[in-house]
This record gives structure tokens, sequence and C-alpha cells, in this order.
């Protein structure tokens, strides 16, 4: 996510990256070797010699030319470090989750409150081509209210995860992206019943999750980390004049929007990917200084106490109270 992300600032004119830190990839005479990630790419990035290069994240913290610091980092380490960059007065933006657990995840907002440096949990499906969208769609229904939807994000395991895989599994790192997105278009849910299989090591690598919202609409999720290869994301919403399906695997013409009495249409996506679309949100919001609206510190915090939610229900079989 590193390379992604290093890849996404490149890219954006208003970005300048001045610094990199690691404490196991380092360039190799100027250049960061590739790695299979979300975005397969297999060219390394030349940085330059005017880029610096730290093991230490106490030295990035300390050039006083570093602004913004993007923690694409172990989510065990997000808490400490976003709460030291924010109090060297430096901006956040952090991968998902914001922190292992809400608790850690209100400490480092309780930080944000109080530090001159702004903070933006990199939720990348808030900014995806197919879905950001929806949230118009939601709010000013032009097909009619959502009467039901449905999200599925389904992968491989992950080979960075390792033998003893990733703490908290497919829960907390791929299906609270949908977690949260059930958020951002409808709200907090009243309530979540999960079910799920758990790992020898007591992950959660599969959840199924109704999300209850009182008087409407249906709305469901699957995660996993049991597929035996590859990855697949899709949604499809039913409003009440037509209905609304995304599906990966249709490339260029994933989004198809179906209507009463019309024949199909596909809507061509404007941008390959949500990465760099949140990157240039975030850096622009930086340099205009205002603060993240389409994603908000409160908006991390609340995606991890919707996944503790749907673990409570997983382990004890009931629905949980989100009240």
């Amino acid at each position: 996510m590193g390379m992604t992300h290093l890849r996404a600032h490149l890219d954006n004119p208003a970005s300048r990256v001045i610094a990199v830190c690691g404490a196991s990839r380092m360039p190799v005479d100027g250049v960061l070797s590739s790695v299979a990630g979300n975005i397969k790419q297999s060219d390394g990035i030349r940085l330059g010699s005017e880029v610096q290069v730290f093991r230490q994240f106490a030295d990035l913290l300390a050039d006083p030319g570093v602004e913004v610091i993007d923690l694409c980092t172990p989510t065990s380490l997000h808490s400490e470090q976003a709460i030291a960059a924010l109090r060297a007065g430096k901006h956040v933006l952090c991968e998902k989750p914001l922190a292992r657990t809400s608790a850690e995840a209100r400490d480092i907002l309780k930080v944000a409150e109080t530090s001159p440096g702004m903070l933006m949990p990199a939720m990348c499906m808030r900014f995806w081509p197919g879905w950001a969208w929806l949230r118009q769609v939601v709010k000013e229904q032009p097909y009619g209210r959502v009467l039901a939807a449905r999200f599925r994000r389904v992968s491989e395991m992950p080979r960075w995860t390792g033998s003893r895989g990733h703490p908290g599994g497919a829960l907390f790192d791929l299906h609270i992206h949908d977690s949260d997105f059930v958020n951002f278009l409808f709200g907090r849910p009243a309530g979540v019943f999960s079910s799920g299989v758990t790992s020898a090591e007591g992950e959660i690598n599969h959840v199924v999750t109704q999300y209850d919202f009182p008087g409407g609409p249906v709305v469901y999720a699957e995660g996993s980390w049991l597929l035996a290869g590859g990855f697949h994301m899709s949604h499809t919403l039913h409003c009440e004049r037509a209905t609304l399906d995304f599906d990966l695997a249709r490339g260029a013409e994933a989004l198809h929007v179906l209507e009463e009495g019309r024949d199909l249409r596909v809507l061509q996506l404007n941008g390959a990917d949500g990465y760099g679309a949140e990157v240039r949100y975030f850096v622009d919001c930086v340099a205009n200084g205002q603060s993240p609206q389409i994603v908000t510190p409160r908006d991390g915090v609340a995606a991890l106490e919707i996944c503790e939610a749907e673990e409570a229900s997983i382990r004890t079989g009931r629905p949980v109270s989100l009240s």
C-alpha cells in the first residue's frame, strides 16, 4: 500500500515527495522495487537524489520540511505513529483501519482535536469510481428511495499477512471498507447481525452482516479472505425505479443501470481507482486549510465501532445494538 500511495503522490501535481521511511524495504541505487498489491504494477519507483530516506520514524518527524505524513504501516503501529505525527505538527493521512480498536482510534481523535495538523483516514471506497456517486443517488433519489443494497468484497488470503494471518482478520482489514461505506450512504445502523468463519488463531476471515436500519433499506454485506484466488468486489442497489449494479470483473463496463421500461445502460467511470482521488483530496484540503469532509476522523472511529459490533455478533451468535 505504501507503493500505491507513493505513486498517487508522484502523479499529483500538488504533492512533492521529499522523504520516505521504512524499517525493512529500502531503495537500491535510488529505486524502490515494486511489490504486488491492490494495484498491480511491476515497475519500480525512481526516487531521485533529492528524496531523503529514513529508517527511523522519529527522524522523519524531525524533518521540518515534511508537512504531510502518509501512514501505510501495519495497523498495530497506526495509533502510536499517528499521535506522534500530529504532536509533531504534521498533517496525517492514515491507511485503514485508523487503529486496531475503536478505543485506540478515539485516542488519536483526542490528539487530532487539539493539534494544528489535519487527520484523515484513508477510506478509499468513498472516492472509488462507480461507488462515490452513490452518495448522490441516496441523497437526491433520482431513481427513488433505495429499498435494498448488497455489497461484496472477497479476496484470497493476502501474502503479506504471513503464516499467522493479520490481527483482526478480513473483518477489520477488508470488510471494514463496506461497513464504512454503508455508514457513508445510510448513516449509522441501529445494530448488526453477523455470522462468519473464524481461523484457528481466532481471526474472522469471512463475514456476512445484515445492518439494521429501522424503516429500511435492507442492507447486507459479505467480506472474505477465503477466495481460492484473485479479488472481487461488487455492489447492487435496488431503488424504487432502477437497479444499480457494479461488478469490478466487467472492467470499463463495471457499472450498469437498469431502469424500468428502458434498456440497460453502462455508465462510464472517470478515474482508475480511489487511491489517487483520496490522496489528491487530502493534499488539496491541506493546501486550502480546510478540514476533510468526505471522510473525517470520526468516520474512522465509527467504522471500527461497527466492525467491533459485527465481531461481537459473530462470537455470540446474537444481534448487537449500536445505539
